[in-house]
């Protein structure tokens, strides 16, 4: 049996990113058939069940997937066009994100950008912004976000996941550092 990282991981791919390699056509709300993407996962790990995908959604800390009656999908982080309908998070104050020091300088004059993604993700906890800015090198630098600043621009907050965050942008404004 794979492991639950791998699996993991690789549904992230799948869901976020590369649906259509492995087979699968997304809705609008980038659902899938559950059956189809296990039987994607199959392909690269033999020994998927159910069970398995089933236990990694429910489990996942960061609520990176969502299951509606027998379709699944991942709730934020797709690098193609997905219509997420996410709750508006209208209570943050303050949203972290982690990113290597080198892009500091880059950031503080022209902002977040999704870049490959649809939205920049922010977090509401500091622990988890630094680990997220670890994948991408180990000198970290954490910018605090001021979420008031972004309603105040016209920008939505959503909620994405347990304690993951969404916006189309960050303007250099409202990163206090």
């Amino acid at each position: 049996m794979p492991s639950r990282v791998k699996v993991s991981r690789l549904m992230a791919y799948i869901l976020r990113h590369s649906p259509e390699e492995f087979g699968l056509r997304p809705d609008m709300e980038g659902f899938v058939p559950l059956d189809e993407l296990i039987g994607a996962l199959r392909t690269v790990y033999p020994g998927v069940t159910e069970e398995l995908v089933r236990e990694i959604v429910e489990n996942d800390p960061k609520g990176r997937y969502g299951i509606r009656g027998d379709r699944i999908r991942a709730r934020y982080g797709h690098s193609f066009e997905v219509r997420l309908n996410h709750e508006e998070d209208r209570e943050s104050r303050i949203l972290y994100h982690g990113t290597p020091r080198r892009n500091l300088e880059l950031i503080l004059r022209e902002g977040l950008k999704p870049m490959r993604r649809q939205f920049v993700h922010l977090s509401t906890s500091r622990s988890e912004a630094i680990e997220t800015g670890r994948r991408h090198g180990r000198d970290v630098v954490i910018l605090i976000i001021d979420a008031e600043c972004l309603r105040k621009r016209g920008l939505v907050v959503y909620k994405a996941g347990r304690n993951v965050r969404i916006v189309k942008k960050v303007p250099p404004e409202c990163i206090v550092l």
